[in-house]
């Protein structure tokens, strides 16, 4: 399980710096057109702006592994072991639950958005918002993998997730 773990983490990993050097090399092309050649590309800023966003959920659940995203563990922290254990019971599945509603939220509103098209590129939309409900679900799946470390020490396992 620990193999499959891995190769999801670095399988989600290498897509955003795949994204990050997408983004890099178009802006910078566009910057040294734009002064170079005083010509700028016309969907230079789409591809920035839609990789940022394709950037923003799909690294989203390498941060929630990490401990990344705001948390107010001081309420957690001042229970004794078993109100913290069972508070972190129900903050998993208050997330399970937001992220599952959001999976779904994000495939209703990119099929709303199925036949919009983007300014410079004519890409469908749909494409652009379909990094909600991938977001969301590369969360759930972060999560699940995350949920037992979790549950015996909430977001300070810093050294454990170090040794192996």
């Amino acid at each position: 399980m620990r193999r499959i773990e891995r190769a999801f983490i670095l399988l989600n990993g290498t897509a955003v710096i795949a994204g990050l050097a997408l983004m890099a090399v178009v802006v910078g092309w566009n910057v040294s057109a734009r002064y170079l050649w005083a010509n700028s590309l016309p969907w230079a800023d789409e591809v920035a702006r839609y990789t940022m966003i394709w950037l923003t959920f799909l690294g989203s659940g390498l941060a929630l592994r990490e401990g990344a995203h705001v948390a107010i563990s001081n309420a957690q922290e001042a229970l004794p072991g078993p109100a913290q254990y069972w508070l972190r019971w129900m903050i998993l599945l208050l997330l399970f639950g937001f992220f599952a509603f959001m999976v779904w939220v994000g495939i209703d509103y990119m099929n709303r958005m199925a036949i919009q098209k983007s300014a410079a590129l004519r890409l469908p939309m749909k494409w652009v918002y379909a990094a909600m409900p991938a977001g969301f679900a590369l969360m759930i799946v972060h999560l699940a993998l995350i949920a037992p470390r979790y549950l015996r020490a909430g977001f300070s396992y810093t050294d454990e997730a170090a040794r192996g």
